[in-house]
């Protein structure tokens, strides 16, 4: 393959879409497991007849989820043109390089490329919890970036129902009552709390410590441990994580599953929302304020921030527990035609990528098509106002909003911040979190409009916006 010596050239003319001989045989790298270990996906295909020498190149800057293998760099070829993808930095300065692409988890503003180039778009990838990057939250670390692909319904690639794998999914089939009620009476509890991930900006364990006091909770995670997994092969956490078949079989039988996110934001839902779901057991939920815009039909979930306190809905679940046909109603969406939400039908039939779905391209691929159909746009429309000397006005950036993200900021999962003690730890640590990632993101926009070029000096830009805010107390 073409050395470094070649320099950015020799990189960039590599990937001819045949004879790909001189690619390294890497190890897959992180988080790249759950792409298709398919052939690279190519795109929809188009009739660009421009060489690869011609092509805008998109950068991916988390080299760990390049959506292709075994190279570095592809040509894709998508519905308004081709573009070459790549995940080799020595192209981060190179003129036709239009676009990098960053992962939200892995994004840090004090390791940010420097200084940013004016011909050059930043997009967002991030699928994953709020609680992995804050910044993201706050309208500087938020506007740093061109497109976003996240899982609120705002952004500009959504991925907000990227844990449903179809509408088929809601309809598998629920334990008859008859067996839940005969689970019941050997002992086990009208409610499943599995959670082995503690301390979590949601707070969860502190609410659901307090639901304990006034109903039955079956606690198997390390989270509130108080019950066994009947076998050792379903106590290893990769077993859960699998959807394996009798893992499944044996959390069926509750009829609730208590499902709180790890974090609180608008569309952010996950397979603690959907896996209860598809089992038939009712998800007792916290977790995305607007998640009943999203739900089969009106009467599926049990939402908590409904009840006053923790022994109201305690109350309610017990009345369930006891009133069989009360608590039917909560399946109703499993039955034919059972599935009344317009908006979440269509929006499944909508999305052109698939969950688990190998005939369809995956959501990496997608973001990736999206994000090099919007940079040939550009392109154009840069040629355009060139070519008229300025008589075509040169295309206007587009910048993500504050809803592309914008998640509020965490508070305690039971009571008010001011009840908590001074070395509350999640306090300490969530609250910390939150606020200081707002000041990353202003230093690292006040780097960028100062045109720095060296990120040691990130510190100096956090002290500084320090000493402000100190002033201003």
């Amino acid at each position: 393959g073409p050395g470094a010596s070649e320099g950015e050239a020799g990189l960039v003319d590599a990937a001819e879409p045949c004879g790909a001989e001189g690619w390294a045989q890497d190890a897959v790298p992180p988080g790249a497991a759950f792409v298709a270990a398919a052939a690279s996906y190519r795109g929809p295909g188009n009739n660009d007849t421009r060489s690869n020498k011609a092509l805008p190149i998109l950068l991916w800057w988390s080299g760990s989820l390049f959506p292709h293998f075994p190279g570095d760099t592809e040509r894709i070829d998508c519905p308004r043109g081709s573009c070459l993808v790549t995940r080799s930095r020595r192209v981060a300065r190179h003129r036709r390089t239009k676009a990098l692409i960053f992962y939200g988890t892995d994004f840090r503003a004090y390791e940010a490329p420097l200084p940013r180039l004016p011909h050059q778009t930043w997009a967002l990838f991030h699928e994953e919890s709020p609680m992995n990057n804050y910044l993201l939250s706050h309208p500087p670390g938020i506007q740093l970036f061109n497109y976003t692909a996240t899982f609120r319904r705002e952004s500009d690639y959504p991925l907000t129902l990227q844990w449903l794998p179809g509408v088929g999914y809601l309809r598998g089939p629920a334990v008859p009552l008859a067996e839940k009620d005969e689970w019941r009476r050997k002992g086990y509890g009208p409610v499943l709390y599995m959670q082995s991930h503690c301390d979590v900006p949601s707070d969860r364990d502190r609410y659901v410590r307090e639901l304990m006091k006034y109903i039955q909770v079956d606690s198997y995670g390390k989270c509130l441990h108080n019950r066994e997994l009947p076998s050792e092969r379903l106590r290893d956490t990769s077993t859960a994580t699998t959807e394996d078949s009798e893992f499944m079989a044996f959390i069926a039988r509750y009829k609730f599953h208590l499902a709180l996110e790890n974090a609180i934001c608008d569309d952010y839902m996950t397979e603690k929302l959907w896996r209860p779901m598809h089992l038939g057991a009712v998800p007792v939920y916290r977790g995305s304020p607007a998640v009943r815009d999203w739900m089969p039909n009106n009467l599926s979930i049990i939402l908590i921030d409904d009840f006053e306190s923790p022994q109201e809905l305690a109350k309610y679940l017990d009345f369930l527990d006891k009133n069989g046909e009360e608590y039917m109603k909560y399946l109703e969406y499993k039955k034919l035609g059972g599935i009344k939400n317009q908006f979440l039908l269509e929006s499944l039939e909508r999305r052109e990528w698939g969950v688990n779905d190998m005939t369809l391209p995956n959501y990496l691929n997608g973001f990736e098509c999206f994000i090099c159909d919007r940079e040939n746009i550009r392109v154009k429309e840069e040629q355009e106002h060139k070519k008229s000397h300025g008589k075509i006005p040169a295309p206007r950036p587009h910048i993500a909003q504050f809803k592309h993200m914008g998640c509020p900021m965490p508070t305690p999962g039971f009571g008010s911040v001011e009840d908590l003690s001074g070395g509350d730890s999640w306090k300490e640590m969530w609250l910390q979190d939150y606020w200081q990632s707002l000041d990353q993101g202003e230093a690292l926009t006040a780097m960028i409009h100062r045109n720095e070029s060296h990120q040691g000096r990130f510190w100096d830009y956090m002290h500084e916006i320090f000493l402000k805010r100190t002033r201003q107390h």
